[in-house]
């Protein structure tokens, strides 16, 4: 136990709880964050406004220069432009493109760097690992190292402890280690972290769980949940990406029985949730995004245990871009449109509105299956600047659409950005024949009863 005059740990320290509060809120413990991507840094500007003492690290040379300059790179968060330029100009966050600099001043250490899977769907965990070696080689008896990163259960008591304590030479009990998923949504980063939900810790150790507890406590407004170890934490944030993976699943498959149904899918899954056992998600066009498809394999390739589940949910979710391009090209064969002779526009390349994101986006497979068909793809997306893996797959990039410049026979809507609410989907008819527009994302069912389009929603039924 640490018995320093001044208090500059948490872990293991045996100054009053309320002394070591004052000291992490003046800055007088130094807290190191790891990555400064779309989750990282709203994550270091939190900590940075609560402890007023905050280095984040980050290999990319632009992303530090960015944000020593007080610039946000991150785009369509709320309120983070303004709080990096505030924190910045104040001295209270900088950045540096050397992890192990900062590993050694830090005394807190939060690593939420991207835990990434390989081409056979199983997790890698090496930028994890690299990020925990450089932590380890700076770590000082009493730091506290908190894993925000979502891992496989057992990846800190499997894996990451052990490297901890190889590369320093110490061992658990001289240092911390905690795991405490970070639970935030993209274009809501700072609202969720500051408190919107719950937190979750799970420390190596009792005095782990208590000092991160502690920390957590300042940084956020809501309940601090202290479970049993870290594979608990781990698998409460695996679980949840499981549970919606699983759950759009469901309302994917219910989505394409809507027409032998002869029922809105979505309107009987409105109702359905007004039943407070029953919480249905939405279906749409495809499951996209750093996290949800990802999570199922952290299970499905990590262990023995069969996970026909999950195996099943991944598989109906990757079919329904497929199912999205199909039904343009079954609205135009039915009117004697070939593929070959057919112009399709694809709206939304991100998976997300407004996120600019497109890891595991739907808009690609949909592309790909336009494009194998034999179809014209020309695509747009107002917030994406990198579009070399759509043009690669057969579309034509545009950087705006307007009704005089283009004619297409169908128009998909995979992702529902808000300025294409301002487009005139009808005046794409050509007089003689209505446009087709498969809408995605029940976004503009405005169009349904105009007989300019040819509508069809996905879970809505004709």
């Amino acid at each position: 136990m640490s018995t320093q005059s001044s208090v500059t740990t948490i872990y293991g320290s045996d100054r009053p709880e309320d002394e070591q509060r004052d000291a992490f809120t003046s800055g007088d413990v130094p807290v190191g964050v790891y990555g400064l991507g779309k989750m990282g840094l709203p994550l270091a500007s939190v900590y940075a406004e609560t402890t007023g003492n905050v280095t984040g690290a980050d290999i990319d040379t632009e992303v530090v220069r960015e944000i020593n300059a007080g610039r946000n790179h991150i785009v369509g968060e709320p309120g983070l432009d303004e709080l990096v330029e505030r924190l910045v100009e104040d001295g209270a966050l900088v950045a540096n493109t050397e992890p192990r600099e900062v590993a050694a001043e830090a005394s807190v250490h939060v690593v939420i760097v991207p835990t990434l899977v390989d081409d056979g769907g199983r997790p890698d965990l090496s930028v994890i690992e690299a990020v925990a070696g450089d932590i380890g080689r700076g770590l000082d008896e009493g730091d506290l190292v908190v894993f925000e990163s979502t891992l496989p259960p057992r990846s800190c008591r499997d894996a990451l402890l052990p490297l901890l304590e190889s590369e320093s030479g110490l061992s658990l009990g001289e240092f911390g280690l905690a795991f405490c998923p970070e639970r935030t949504s993209s274009g809501r980063a700072l609202k969720d972290i500051r408190g919107a939900y719950p937190k979750v810790v799970g420390g190596a150790d009792d005095e782990s769980a208590r000092a991160a507890s502690l920390i957590y406590d300042q940084i956020s407004s809501n309940e601090v949940i202290t479970v049993s170890d870290t594979t608990t934490a781990e698998a409460v944030k695996v679980f949840e990406g499981v549970y919606r993976d699983v759950n759009i699943a469901l309302a994917n498959e219910l989505a394409t029985h809507a027409d032998e149904f002869e029922v809105d899918v979505t309107e009987a899954i409105d109702v359905a949730n007004t039943q407070p056992f029953c919480e249905i998600h939405t279906p749409g066009a495809g499951v996209g995004g750093h996290c949800i498809p990802y999570y199922p394999q952290f299970l499905i390739n990590e262990f023995e245990t069969a996970s026909p589940l999950m195996e099943t949910a991944r598989a109906v979710n990757d079919e329904m871009p497929h199912v999205t391009a199909q039904t343009a090209l079954d609205r135009l064969d039915a009117r004697g449109v070939a593929p070959e002779d057919a112009t399709v526009l694809v709206l939304g390349l991100t998976y997300r509105a407004g996120v600019k994101e497109i890891r595991k986006t739907p808009a690609l497979p949909v592309i790909e299956h336009l494009d194998a068909a034999g179809a014209d793809v020309v695509a747009t997306d107002p917030i994406l600047d990198d579009t070399d893996v759509f043009e690669a797959a057969g579309a034509t990039i545009i950087r705006g659409v307007t009704n005089d410049d283009l004619s297409p026979d169908a128009i998909v809507l995979v992702t529902a950005h808000e300025s294409f609410e301002h487009l005139d989907v009808p005046a794409f008819s050509d007089g003689d024949r209505p446009v087709v527009f498969v809408d995605g994302r029940q976004a503009a069912t405005e169009y349904r009863d105009d007989e300019r389009v040819d509508y069809e929603g996905i879970g809505l039924h004709d």
